[in-house]
């Protein structure tokens, strides 16, 4: 299959692209962060596949359509978004822009041409009052970031009813070093500074390899509607941060417990996202990873030199 990765610059973005590598034929997008110079020469990935890449600023007037008629690939997973909370929150234009109105005109070019769109959303759709949340479960979208994104679940929903819609929670080795929630801690651990978690908020984070792999998976399996795509189950961000230290054999003490309600972040954030992940589960016949196999699969790429591989692109 021809797969068109949108923010393939991104954490996920890049994850899913070299995923897929090995059996597809890849096209990741980027824009602001170029990395076609890396991708593409020989042997500046080390072990890593390479992808095709191409470059393009999705809000550009007819960049959407455009794309997809030069790209014609069989499948688009669109990762792309600004995903950043409070930049959000200062930028809200821009945050409907991209998160809302570019997967509005990618479910339409699909939808017109037969392509088989995956779109990324979020487990920010819900307010954390309750966790536990399934896919009919309604949405209360607290922030800006979270309500732009619900908002590109609607237009997808409406424009290609036989798109997926992948509502996700993950970290990861991303090629900037600090994006994720496991690189957080990584960071502070490895040079023994201590580091807070929070000890109030709940979610289940996957790791961004094995999302990719299940966001494939969906698309092999010809998936559509809503899906919830975690870890199998759910911790606080402080165990996180303490189960993370165990696994790499760094000191958990250093692993400082703190609420949300004294960080002092400008943005609302829910308290317990927490996703049932049993609709994916039965489609695809297969256990979601939890949060302990996602820190075993992180550090085993770590000690594989993945980290330092995406470290360079």
């Amino acid at each position: 299959m021809r797969i068109l990765v949108t923010g393939a610059s991104g954490l996920l973005g890049l994850a899913v692209a070299i995923e897929a590598a090995p059996g597809h034929e890849v096209i990741g997008l980027a824009n602001r962060h170029r990395i076609a110079s890396k991708v593409q020469q020989s042997g500046s990935l080390g072990f890593l596949p390479r992808f095709r890449v191409a470059e393009a600023d999705l809000l550009a007037e007819a960049a959407v359509p455009t794309l997809v008629h030069e790209t014609c690939p069989d499948w688009i997973i669109h990762c792309a978004a600004l995903a950043l909370v409070d930049d959000c929150e200062e930028n809200p234009e821009v945050a409907r822009q991209l998160n809302a109105d570019v997967p509005r005109q990618l479910a339409e070019a699909t939808a017109s041409a037969g392509i088989r769109l995956l779109h990324v959303s979020t487990d920010a759709v819900f307010d954390g009052c309750l966790g536990g949340y399934a896919e009919n479960d309604p949405p209360n979208p607290l922030s800006v970031y979270a309500r732009t994104k619900l908002e590109g679940e609607l237009a997808v929903r409406e424009a290609n009813p036989q798109a997926a819609i992948a509502r996700v929670c993950f970290h990861g080795w991303s090629r900037s070093g600090d994006r994720s929630i496991s690189e957080f801690f990584f960071n502070n651990l490895v040079v023994n500074r201590p580091v807070p978690g929070f000890t109030d908020v709940r979610f289940s984070p996957l790791m961004a390899n094995d999302l990719a792999r299940l966001l494939l998976r969906m698309l092999e399996n010809n998936l559509s509607g809503i899906y919830h795509v975690a870890s199998a189950d759910s911790c606080s961000k402080y165990n996180f941060g303490v189960l993370l230290a165990k696994r790499f054999d760094f000191d958990t003490a250093l692993v400082i417990p703190k609420k949300l309600t004294d960080s002092g972040l400008h943005a609302p954030r829910p308290l317990n996202l927490s996703l049932d992940t049993r609709k994916l589960s039965s489609a695809l016949g297969e256990s979601l990873p939890s949060v302990s196999k996602g820190l075993d699969h992180l550090y085993s790429l770590h000690r594989t030199g993945y980290r330092d591989a995406v470290l360079r692109i």
